[in-house]
């Protein structure tokens, strides 16, 4: 039988790394060290993204579901990444995801576009993952951003300014701050597609201050060094997840030969694109019932997991 080793691209170059002197360490009191910190970090995670591995699709959804995540608790409400996994994943067509499952949306969108920050895609957004009103300062924020990506200035400095002036703005948009500053970052950087980073550590001690630990908002005082340490941080854990990903993309290159499924391909390339593949999916090539034991195959052989640790409805991923 035909061999299927071209089911899967191999990635013969290593995965970038933030250097251990560039993850912030302690208190830093000075805006210039941690100023210096994020450029390294950056640079590094900027390598990461212009090597195009295969596997950077699931890299970028997997952070998209880590940011959501963090934006749903700071809303107070209780879903984790496995309940927002479920709510996307096996909800019906054109069931209402809540609002938990419209913030994960927004940052999958984030993570599956073209950079930029034009007004018609930051408004559909707005309006339909975090149920913002859209008036004229909000426009009239999105517009400067658009000169702000072609000003000479830096990408950490532009993106901590762009949530700060839609907090202003608007303070019941913040999460939308936070997203247009990974937007705006991305831009800047000539990223062809957003990696979600900022929200992700809205949690983290960068972000409180004073004795009683309050949170800093955006554009308050102390913001822009804790958004510089945010995106060092959290620069440093996308690379961390790149590489794990890519001993994982690994593992399926090596047991891809192996399968003689028909559709196989199709079931590979959404595991290296996506987050994560209902246990149930299926296409013209392959039934649910084929793709159910693909998947058991792939998991015996050490090449996907379960994520769900159910025994039904079961979604598969590296």
């Amino acid at each position: 039988m035909k061999s299927r080793a071209d089911l899967l691209i191999f990635d013969p170059l290593p995965v970038p790394k933030v250097p251990v002197w560039a993850r912030p360490r302690g208190l830093v009191l000075h805006d210039s060290d941690a100023a210096y910190a994020t450029g390294a970090a950056l640079n590094s995670l900027d390598n990461l993204v212009r090597q195009d591995f295969s596997w950077a699709g699931a890299w970028r959804q997997r952070l998209a579901l880590r940011n959501a995540a963090a934006a749903v608790n700071l809303t107070d409400r209780r879903e984790d990444e496995s309940a927002l996994r479920d709510t996307h994943y096996l909800r019906s067509a054109g069931d209402d995801p809540g609002p938990a499952g419209h913030l994960l949306m927004a940052w999958r969108r984030l993570a599956s576009r073209t950079a930029g920050c034009d007004e018609e895609m930051v408004r559909s957004v707005a309006e339909q993952c975090f149920a913002l009103r859209w008036d004229d300062s909000l426009a009239d924020v999105v517009a400067n951003a658009e000169e702000m990506a072609v000003s000479s200035r830096p990408a950490p400095v532009l993106a901590a300014e762009i949530a700060s002036a839609v907090y202003r703005a608007r303070p019941d948009g913040e999460l939308l701050g936070f997203w247009l500053a990974d937007a705006l970052l991305a831009q800047k950087l000539r990223w062809p597609i957003p990696v979600p980073l900022l929200m992700g550590q809205v949690s983290s001690s960068f972000f409180r201050s004073g004795e009683n630990r309050k949170r800093i908002r955006p554009g308050g005082e102390g913001w822009g060094r804790a958004v510089f340490l945010a995106y060092a941080t959290a620069a440093a854990e996308a690379c961390e997840l790149g590489a794990d990903l890519a001993q994982r993309a690994g593992r399926l290159a090596g047991v891809a030969p192996k399968l003689r499924a028909k559709g196989s391909g199709d079931v590979i390339k959404l595991l290296l694109s996506d987050d994560a593949v209902p246990g149930s999916w299926s296409s013209s090539k392959l039934s649910a019932r084929g793709a159910r034991r693909l998947f058991d195959r792939l998991g015996e052989l050490g090449a996907v997991r379960e994520l769900s640790g159910r025994p039904t409805f079961r979604l598969y991923g590296l």
